[in-house]
């Protein structure tokens, strides 16, 4: 059977898939909330015969495809969360997948259905992992945090936090494709920057803002600040590095007619390796520790390890671009610029060999409110018909390309035990300014 009729496996449930990515559009949730995204896939694979492995306490599941011959284990992944996104013309509860997560979700339907076709892992060896997986967007981070200091969560994003509970132990190879709203190339793939998350809170003093403003120390005014600190680095930020600091203001005050005690910002900082984001870190504190020290305010810094850089696999990069282009054509590149998005993609290609692609299918921007799926048939149907053609490349002649790939350059870590270790790094509270009784700078770090 050539690649061509494999991919009729797909086309036959094609109706389905684009049932997938209607409902999915419809029901949109943020992450490490996506219960009910998760029992109406869950519902589609169990019906299809899967066994789940569900992660229980957060959203998600997993199942196993085995061909009945050694090989190594292939990863396809489907991210489920929605945006934040309360001005989307079709939001519902504030959220929207302004992102195409559904998209997605509806690529993963397409292959697990197809699989179960008769024939369609004839010839091939090794195994399928097809995963659901929750929480890419790193959004809601202090609910995130609360899941982490609850002990639910050890990590903010989805993929890490599977990666260190181990549901993707034995897996040798691990692609996806996320919905592009790029004109003119139809798949396309390019490394992009990993991300650390802060969260950083001001303590001023209360005070009458008309009658006594003298007697408070304004939280708000410190932030203000130390955004305004940032603001002056950004020469310093070389271009090779592709540093990117975006901090928000999430609380500023309760009243106009108080001085504000407390301010809070959330901020990433990217960077193109874990040593630019833990260098230009320290620059941002640094910073941040001055507005306090103007307003004679304190600063928490809660840092966190958000995504680490994504590099993608050489050798599966080629592969999928091969099989991309006998759908597409010419409409296929590798040539992209660096990405300064960050995705926890970017963790799992830290020690096992990983792309992450783009599929055209989209229009307006990525995570605005005019981003629409206007072509759902190529987003999904045709993401799936990849994954399809991927898997049988990947798998057939005992798995020899496959193993191929396990076996070029060294990964960047050679255990996933190292990887955490080095990530631990950022996670880290720091008090900022600490001062005397008499208001003298006793500390500073």
């Amino acid at each position: 059977m050539s690649y061509i009729k494999f991919t009729e496996l797909v086309e036959k449930h094609k109706d389905e898939i684009l049932e997938v990515e209607r409902y999915v559009w419809k029901h949109p949730e943020s992450g490490f909330r996506e219960w009910n995204t998760t029992k109406y896939l869950a519902g589609i694979f169990e019906k299809a015969g899967y066994e789940l492995t569900y992660a229980g306490d957060i959203p998600g599941f997993y199942t196993d495809i085995d061909t009945g011959k050694p090989g190594p284990k292939i990863l396809i992944l489907g991210e489920m969360d929605a945006l934040l996104c309360p001005n989307h013309p079709e939001q519902t509860n504030g959220c929207a997948h302004a992102c195409g997560h559904n998209t997605q979700c509806a690529a993963l339907v397409g292959i697990a259905l197809a699989l179960k076709e008769p024939g369609a892992l004839e010839g091939l060896s090794g195994s399928i992992r097809l995963c659901a997986v929750p929480a890419e967007e790193l959004i809601e981070i202090e609910y995130r945090d609360s899941l982490r200091k609850a002990g639910t969560i050890h990590y903010l994003g989805g993929k890490v936090e599977y990666l260190y509970r181990g549901y993707f132990d034995g897996c040798d190879i691990a692609f996806m494709n996320h919905a592009s709203c790029r004109q003119g190339v139809w798949f396309d793939l390019n490394n992009s920057n990993g991300c650390l998350a802060k969260t950083i809170t001001y303590k001023g003093v209360a005070s009458h803002a008309g009658g006594s403003p003298d007697k408070g120390v304004n939280a708000m005014y410190a932030a203000t600040q130390g955004l305004n600190a940032i603001n002056a680095l950004r020469e310093t930020f070389r271009d090779e590095e592709h540093v990117r600091v975006h901090p928000i203001i999430t609380e500023g005050g309760a009243s106009v007619n108080i001085i504000p005690s407390s301010a809070t910002l959330q901020s990433y900082v990217r960077g193109a390796t874990l040593e630019s984001m833990a260098k230009n870190n320290e620059k941002v504190n640094r910073a941040l520790a001055s507005g306090a020290l103007a307003l004679g305010a304190t600063v928490l810094t809660e840092d966190r390890p958000g995504y680490s850089p994504l590099l993608n696999d050489d050798g599966l990069a080629d592969l999928l671009c091969e099989v991309a282009k006998e759908i597409f054509g010419d409409n296929v590149t590798r040539e992209l610029p660096w990405g300064c998005g960050s995705t926890d993609m970017g963790d799992l290609s830290c020690v096992m060999r990983a792309v992450h692609a783009h599929i055209s299918g989209c229009s307006g921007h990525g995570h605005g409110d005019d981003y629409m799926v206007t072509d759902p048939y190529t987003a999904c149907v045709m993401s799936s018909k990849v994954y399809m053609m991927a898997v049988r490349a990947l798998l057939e002649n005992d798995a020899e390309k496959a193993v191929k790939i396990t076996e070029g350059p060294a990964l960047r870590y050679a255990s996933k035990e190292d990887f955490f270790n080095d990530i631990n790094k950022f996670m880290a509270d720091r008090e900022m300014v600490k001062y005397t009784e008499e208001g003298a700078v006793i500390n500073y770090k």
